[in-house]
């Protein structure tokens, strides 16, 4: 018994999010009391790419009370990929590897670009688009009508209840998720 809850622990323990660094990132943790965003993107998704402007957009808006983080679930991603991703589309926001899938497994996410807003407990209460600029993959609003993180952010940092928790978002699947 011993030696199956010790083979339990280590095989927690190599699961979890990562730094650039390589150390091991929990956003929740690092932002007590803090409404967090974290917001998932892949590199090699268009949507995701094109939503760049809209994420800082937002991120610079609400930056003095939420805590956000670019989490990148590919597996295949590395370090420097994100880097150079980071800079390519002037992301100054911290960024976190996902390969083992803990953060979207906890935001309940599927898809990138796809957001999960905890509130200051925590808990969380959203998790789906950005808003709804994209109809499908290959066509997209001339301006969004809807924008679900953005009324997600204000009910959390009200303790308001969030109207819709979960609105699935358009583009590109996360491969390998459970």
């Amino acid at each position: 018994m011993l030696a199956t809850s010790l083979f339990c622990v280590v095989a927690q323990a190599q699961q979890s999010a990562l730094d650039l660094q390589g150390n091991s990132a929990d956003p929740l943790a690092a932002s007590p009391g803090k409404v967090v965003v974290l917001i998932f993107l892949r590199r090699d998704c268009p949507v995701s790419s094109r939503y760049a402007p809209v994420i800082q957009s937002i991120s610079e808006r609400y930056e003095h009370n939420v805590r956000f983080s670019l989490v990148y679930p590919d597996k295949s991603d590395t370090p420097e990929a994100i880097r150079k991703y980071l800079h390519d589309y002037g992301y100054t926001l911290p960024a976190i590897r996902d390969p083992d899938h803990v953060l979207a497994k906890l935001a309940h996410v599927q898809i990138t670009p796809e957001v999960a807003v905890f509130d200051h407990s925590h808990r969380l209460v959203y998790d789906g688009r950005i808003d709804n600029w994209y109809v499908d993959l290959n066509r997209a609003r001339s301006a969004p009508t809807t924008h679900e993180l953005e009324d997600a952010i204000h009910s959390a940092l009200n303790g308001e209840p969030v109207t819709a928790r979960e609105v699935r978002g358009v583009g590109c699947y996360i491969s390998d998720l459970e």
